[in-house]
């Protein structure tokens, strides 16, 4: 049985396939949708992260796949239609990198919220001296609304509360007494944008969440919120964003992930108050390891001893 990675993963999760009697693991990453293609056939696994898209025509080409692991949580990189209808099993690790991705929420956050990014470029390339040019706000008694309570959401809810902010969420899967139990109180959509400082997006990418915040939901929102988006690309429309900001609307965004990646065009890039990194929520050398590792796993067992898991589709 060969796996083919597609994607940069932990040489320990290679090791772990390689490892196992009649498995084979080829690592080969930079490949182009047309590369995948000619080669895929030989596959019965294949390990992507988020750089490459398995589309349809992989899909179809790869007559003898059976799993389609992802190494993460989001899997919007992947044709799940496509995959179902063709009877391959596509699973991901929600686990691994949870912790990783609220960690850098929250450093967006805080980055916003003292103008670290641009009072860095004032003062290192500017050499420019201005303390009253970038006076912060307190976190404490402010109020974050968090959209999707899910795994990162409640990590990200919990260090919150360390910063005593208010917390509120809207997620229309999670009851009011369960987020009461973890001191968040459950909010509808636009009681959330209404009334919210900061606006935290922690939802999967689909057609019903794709856009969720776009000009109407900008409208509604308090003057000088700060928006954060460390979810995915496409979850806030950019142009909407960009039209916020300039109408100071929006006070600051920090976006972490695009809606077309890798994003060097953004128009958002060229404002001064949007903190941009390059989808780096899950680039902690912890985080690289653990779902590197649950994805060899899942693949070692999925293929070898049909016991699956995290599976995001329905055969």
């Amino acid at each position: 049985m060969k796996v083919l990675i597609a994607d940069k993963v932990s040489q320990t999760a290679v090791d772990l396939i390689n490892a196992e009697e009649e498995m084979t693991a080829d690592v080969k990453t930079g490949l182009s949708e047309d590369e995948i293609i000619n080669i895929i056939k030989d596959y019965e696994g294949l390990i992507v992260r988020s750089a490459t898209k398995v589309t349809k025509k992989i899909i179809e080409s790869g007559k003898n796949l059976k799993i389609i692991g992802r190494a993460g949580v989001g899997y919007d990189n992947i044709d799940i239609p496509a995959a179902t209808n063709a009877g391959i099993i596509v699973m991901n690790t929600p686990f691994g990198n949870i912790n990783s991705a609220a960690e850098h929420t929250m450093a967006m956050i805080l980055a916003l919220s003292r103008h670290i990014h641009k009072a860095h470029h004032s003062l290192k390339n500017r050499k420019e001296w201005d303390r009253k040019r970038f006076v912060g706000i307190e976190l404490k008694n402010k109020t974050i609304g968090i959209i999707g309570l899910g795994k990162i959401g409640k990590i990200v809810a919990g260090i919150c509360q360390g910063f005593k902010l208010n917390i509120i969420a809207y997620d229309p899967f999670i009851d009011a007494e369960t987020m009461e139990k973890i001191n968040v109180k459950k909010v509808e959509f636009d009681e959330l944008l209404k009334t919210s400082d900061f606006i935290t997006v922690h939802m999967i990418l689909t057609d019903k969440t794709r856009n969720i915040i776009d000009k109407p939901q900008f409208e509604l929102m308090k003057n000088n919120v700060r928006i954060i988006n460390v979810g995915r690309g496409g979850l806030i429309n950019e142009k909407a964003l960009y039209d916020a900001i300039n109408s100071r609307k929006v006070n600051g965004a920090a976006i972490d992930v695009w809606e077309n990646e890798p994003s060097i065009e953004s128009p958002l890039l060229e404002l001064d108050d949007v903190l941009a990194t390059p989808h780096l929520g899950a680039s902690t050398i912890e985080a690289q390891e653990n779902v590197a590792i649950d994805i060899a796993h899942q693949m070692i067992d999925g293929l070898k001893k049909r016991i699956l898991i995290n599976v995001v589709n329905k055969l």
